[in-house]
C-alpha cells in the first residue's frame, strides 16, 4: 500500500489541490494529513479517497473539521491516533507535542512509522526501529512538498509542488 502524507496546509486550497492530485496520481490509496489542515474545503480535497488527519495547533475549528470529516467519511485521530495499514503500525500527530511524540516513541507495543507536521520542514530519520517523517508543507515554506510512501518497500519518495 502506498500511503500519501502531506500537512501544514492552512487552508490553501489551490497548492493542496495540486498536491492531494500530484499523490494521487503516482499510486497512493490512503492519503494522511499530519494537521493544521486550515477549513473543510481543504477536506473535500480528501473526499472519495480512504483519508485520516490529525488536528494542528492552528486547527481552532476541530468540531467542525471533525464533524464535517465524518459527513464525508474521512477518519479524524483527533490530536494523534495510530492506523495499522498494510500489517504496519503508523502513528500520526501533528508535532508539536514534544511530550507526546516521547510517549509514543516509547509505546509497549512500537509503531512502524510517526508521521508528524508542524516545522514545515521534511525530514526523513529512524529512531531506533521507528522510521519519523515530516512531508514538509504546503503553506510558509520556501520548499512546499509532500510524501510518498510504499509500506510494503519502506520506500520514501519526497515531492515538490510548484506554486503556480
Amino acid at each position: 500500500m502506498k500511503i500519501g502524507i502531506l500537512s501544514d496546509t492552512h487552508g490553501q486550497f489551490e497548492i493542496t489541490r495540486t498536491a492531494v492530485k500530484l499523490l494521487t496520481d503516482a499510486g497512493a490509496e490512503y492519503l494522511i494529513h499530519c494537521g493544521d489542515v486550515g477549513g473543510t474545503d481543504i477536506l473535500d480535497l480528501l473526499a472519495g479517497i480512504p483519508s485520516a488527519f490529525v488536528f494542528g495547533n492552528c486547527d481552532y475549528d476541530q468540531d467542525v473539521l471533525k464533524n464535517y470529516a465524518s459527513h464525508l467519511g474521512i477518519e479524524c485521530l483527533e490530536i494523534w491516533g495510530i492506523l495499522n495499514l498494510s500489517g504496519k503500525r503508523v502513528a500520526v500527530t501533528h508535532g508539536d507535542d514534544t511530550q507526546l511524540i516521547s510517549r509514543i516513541m516509547r509505546l509497549t507495543d512500537p509503531v512502524n512509522y510517526l508521521l508528524t507536521g508542524h516545522t514545515h520542514v521534511r525530514y526523513d530519520n529512524r529512531s531506533g526501529p521507528i522510521r519519523c517523517i515530516n512531508p514538509g508543507a504546503l503553506y510558509r515554506s520556501r520548499l512546499k512538498s509532500v510524501a510518498l510512501l510504499d509500506l510494503m518497500q519502506d520506500e520514501l519518495q519526497f515531492y515538490q509542488i510548484g506554486v503556480h
